[in-house]
This record gives structure tokens, C-alpha cells and sequence, in this order.
């Protein structure tokens, strides 16, 4: 890719309305697969952490050539897929890591914070949670949301009372909904859920092993820090992890940061069964990025 699209300005958010489109059009045409002339790949070694990749800092990347490279470096998974694109990752042989319930543009901002948000929120979780277990998938995104002048006491029992009306079909469904956690300094100001603190606060508040943290490491390195030791002190809190180097939220290398082989080291050392999923927006080759991304995160 010649220009990271984070350059340009767009998000995640400006980039979930363009998946419905995308999965219409490739459900009618061909299979994903490789050229008939492709050359065969060497084998990858296995990994002690289930890895995936995001799709969205991908986006530029038509999904006849994402898919299929996707899986053969290695990975198993494409994380934050509408149900809409679930077919695109199966027909390449992956799994869908974790279910996005929307293609809104508001997702991020628009959360359980407001009770308001309820009646749509629960609705999109209740048709995804069961959908998703059909598929044979584990997890479910949801947003705590923008505080927009909500004190943060307010947001949290706003959003502990949305959860626990969810919650029962969850747990019969044997499904996690997992909580983000996003940083308000640089990509989502006003955002809630900014600090590790509210969001243990949350989990203690709503009690249920089907409700845990995604948590976010670019994000939380931006806000807090101290990411190895949040790690090993609460990843029994911790469902799912999100990559990304810092500054720049750029390939997990030695220009960023973090020391990802440690961060993954200790993620693996907790005895994680879930899954770490790579957001980094790529400055240069796509697949040679998240090839090292992998490396680096073996565990």
C-alpha cells in the first residue's frame, strides 16, 4: 500500500459503512482462492497465541486478495466482521475472531452509556450473539460510548443495566461480549471507556463470565501505560487484545514503542485462550507487515 489511510483521515468508523457493499459484491462473484499457477508456501510454524487480523486498515485491499493471503501467512481469523462478510472469511478457510453487531457509523460513539441507545443496542446484540453462535463463533463486540456530559458514574450504571438484560441470552448462548476500551487523547475524543479503571469498574459491577474487556494496547499505552503489568494483574478480565504500534498506530517494529515479543510473551504466560487480533494501519507491504506481526507475536 503506497499511503497509509489513517494519513487520509479515515477510521474505522468512516470505513464500517463500506461492508455490506463490499460482501454484496464479492457473495456474487467467484470463490476466493488463489491463481491456479500460485506457487506453494512454505509451512508456518505454530504459534502459542491464537492471532487475527482486522479487515478495516486493510479496506484498501480487494477482499478476493486479503482473504486468501490473510490465511496463508498464517492466521486463522479476521476480527470485527460484520455478519454481512462472515461468508468472505469462511469461503478462505478463517473464522470470524470477533462479530461486529453493525455497520453504523455511529458504533463507536453511540454506546450503553446512554440509556437512551438501549432498545437499538440490545437489539443488534440479541440478533448477532445468536447468529453468531450458529456460526460457531465466541465474541461480540459492544461500545461503552461517548460521554457527551454524562458523569462517569452515571455511564457506568447506564451501561451495567444495559448489559445485564443482554447478558442471560449470552450465557445460554455461551457467547462473550466484549468491551472496548479507546483512547480519548488522540483518535476518540470524549470516548467513556478511556481507562482500564472504569473498565474493571464495569466488570465487577455486572459479574458475568459472557462480559469482558477488549482490551485495546495502542489505546491504552496512549492513556495509561504500564500495559505488561495491566496484562498479568487482569487478564481474567481480559477476553481479546487489539495490536497496534504507538506512536503512529503503524506495523508492531522498531520504530514504534512498544516491545511487542514482550507484551505477547506475557499475554501468553496468563494462559490466554482468546484471541489477538492486529490493527495497525500499514505503511508499507501489507503482507510482509503482518508477517512480522505474527513473528513478533508467537508468544
Amino acid at each position: 500500500m503506497s499511503a497509509s489511510p489513517f494519513a487520509a483521515g479515515i477510521t474505522r468508523r468512516d470505513l464500517l459503512s463500506r461492508a455490506a457493499a463490499s460482501a454484496g459484491v464479492l457473495a456474487a462473484g467467484p470463490a476466493l482462492r488463489w491463481p491456479a499457477d500460485a506457487k506453494p508456501l512454505p509451512p508456518i510454524a505454530p504459534s502459542r497465541l491464537r492471532q487475527s487480523v482486522c479487515r478495516w486498515p486493510f479496506s484498501e485491499i480487494p477482499d478476493a486478495e486479503f482473504y486468501p493471503a490473510v490465511k496463508s501467512l498464517g492466521f486463522d481469523a479476521v476480527d470485527l466482521l460484520t455478519e454481512k462478510e462472515w461468508p468472505l472469511a469462511e469461503a478462505a478457510g478463517l473464522a470470524c475472531s470477533m462479530a461486529m453487531p453493525t455497520e453504523r457509523r455511529d458504533f463507536i460513539r453511540r454506546g450503553l452509556n446512554d440509556r437512551a441507545n438501549h432498545p437499538l443496542l440490545l437489539g443488534e446484540l440479541e440478533h448477532t450473539i445468536v447468529a453468531a453462535k450458529q456460526r460457531g463463533y465466541e465474541r461480540v463486540i459492544a461500545m461503552i460510548g461517548n460521554r457527551e456530559d454524562r458523569t462517569d458514574a452515571d455511564g457506568l450504571a447506564a451501561c451495567a443495566e444495559g448489559l445485564h438484560q443482554i447478558v442471560p441470552l449470552a450465557e445460554e448462548q455461551g457467547i462473550t461480549i466484549c468491551l472496548e476500551l479507546l483512547n480519548s487523547r488522540v483518535d476518540h475524543h470524549d470516548f467513556m471507556g478511556d481507562r482500564m479503571a472504569f473498565g474493571l469498574q464495569l466488570m465487577y459491577t455486572v459479574n458475568s463470565p459472557r462480559v469482558r474487556l477488549l482490551y485495546d494496547i495502542y489505546h491504552m499505552q496512549i492513556m495509561e501505560g504500564d500495559v505488561i503489568r495491566t496484562i498479568r494483574d487482569q487478564s481474567h478480565w481480559i477476553s481479546h487484545y487489539h495490536t497496534a504500534g504507538n506512536p503512529g498506530r503503524n506495523e508492531l517494529d522498531r520504530t514504534q514503542e512498544l516491545q511487542y515479543e514482550a507484551i505477547a510473551h506475557a499475554i501468553a504466560e496468563t494462559g490466554h485462550t482468546g484471541w489477538i487480533a492486529h490493527e495497525f494501519l500499514p505503511t508499507r507491504d501489507w503482507k510482509a507487515g503482518l508477517a512480522a506481526a505474527r513473528r513478533v507475536c508467537d508468544g
